[in-house]
């Protein structure tokens, strides 16, 4: 198919192109009141990015909850400090609202885990993966198609980066926007050039559910000597 992108992308053709990342405004929200205004300015927009960091794990059953959520908006990138705020930083509405398009790459595990730390109904989350596969690109990572559709490579330095720490770093903070804000360009990019379909929604998450813990098979009990 001839729509202007490659259909794929090797790690050799990317570490040709130039790096870059996000150089915008950013706001850390760490308060209840810095939330609500972060969450009053989102809910004006059209199309926000969005995405999660978690600090990773090392050790085999352990798993962490995410630390923080990246919004991306059209002229600054919220980045919500988990820890700090109640009840995800009062971003339930904007996730609900089918109005506000959040895009992304790999979001059913990131609003999974969203889900179980607070309850919500998503709604508008568009799947950046299925959008480009409509456009005949077959390397759907959020690396390649930044590449891709956008043209420069971005870091990974951070990726597994602590990202509980009291004091993010710029490195970090830069890592996390940068992110949120390539998945926003992505699919603004595709938009104008006629690369989306007429409704996004098409390209949706499946409904998210949770699974409940109390209807889970209990595991049998282990064998006694002499048990056959």
């Amino acid at each position: 198919m001839d729509n202007g992108f490659k259909e794929c992308v090797t790690r050799e053709e990317i570490n040709c192109l130039p790096i870059r990342g996000y150089d915008g405004h950013v706001r850390i929200v760490c308060s209840d009141a810095a939330a609500q205004a972060a969450v009053e300015k989102l809910k004006k927009e059209r199309v926000l990015g969005f995405d999660t960091e978690t600090k990773a794990s090392f050790t085999r059953g352990v798993h962490h909850r995410p630390s923080l959520v990246q919004i991306a908006a059209t002229d600054v990138v919220y980045i919500f400090r988990l820890h700090d705020v109640a009840g995800l930083g009062g971003l339930g509405p904007v996730f609900a609202d089918p109005g506000i398009l959040k895009v992304g790459v790999g979001m059913l595990y990131d609003v999974r885990q969203l889900k179980e730390m607070q309850a919500f109904e998503e709604a508008g989350f568009v799947e950046l993966e299925k959008l480009t596969d409509l456009a005949g690109i077959k390397n759907n990572s959020l690396r390649a198609l930044t590449a891709i559709v956008l043209g420069f490579r971005m870091s990974k330095k951070e990726k597994k980066s602590d990202w509980s720490r009291l004091r993010l770093t710029e490195s970090q903070i830069r890592y996390a926007a940068t992110d949120a804000w390539a998945s926003r360009e992505i699919f603004l990019k595709l938009e104008a050039l006629g690369r989306t379909p007429p409704d996004p929604s098409v390209c949706r998450l499946p409904p998210v559910v949770l699974e409940d813990k109390k209807k889970r098979r209990p595991r049998p009990l282990p064998r006694q000597p002499g048990q056959s």
